[in-house]
């Protein structure tokens, strides 16, 4: 990495929420976009074609149960999963939800902010977020 420390093999990245031996999936703290999460690749690898075809199968599905767990929690208009790493070149992706008066909308949120203020949200807390993506994670443990 060119002598530069990788911030997401350095740091969480986030709130962890939940974690494995082979990623873990953070809240990012973003008042503009509540629900904002990052799904982290543990190992330092910069694309998908880096994992082997079962590795992809697996991060895909967490990807999907944080999308589910948000879309239950936060009910956004759009949910935009995204994954870039032209800063962090560490494999993550972003699930970011989206409403039609946020700040950015139609603009992705690194874009021209189009507007001062949204509507409030629900608040949901750390461990509401846990507990509903432990249930998309594991849909037969009724203990989560």
């Amino acid at each position: 990495m060119d002598g530069k420390v990788c911030e997401l093999c350095a740091t969480s990245g986030g709130t962890v929420l939940w974690e494995s031996p082979t990623c873990r999936v953070v809240r990012v703290d973003n008042p503009d976009y509540p629900g904002f999460c990052r799904v982290i690749w543990t190992a330092h690898v910069h694309e998908m074609t880096d994992l082997d075809p079962g590795e992809r199968q697996s991060l895909m599905s967490v990807v999907f149960a944080v999308e589910k767990a948000v879309r239950t929690l936060f009910a956004p208009d759009k949910v935009n999963l995204a994954s870039f790493g032209n800063m962090t070149p560490h494999l993550h992706w972003h699930v970011i939800p989206r409403w039609h008066d946020d700040r950015h909308f139609p603009e992705p949120i690194w874009g021209r902010i189009q507007r001062a203020a949204h509507r409030q949200h629900a608040i949901v807390d750390d461990d509401t977020l846990c507990q509903a993506l432990r249930k998309q994670l594991y849909p037969d443990d009724h203990q989560g």
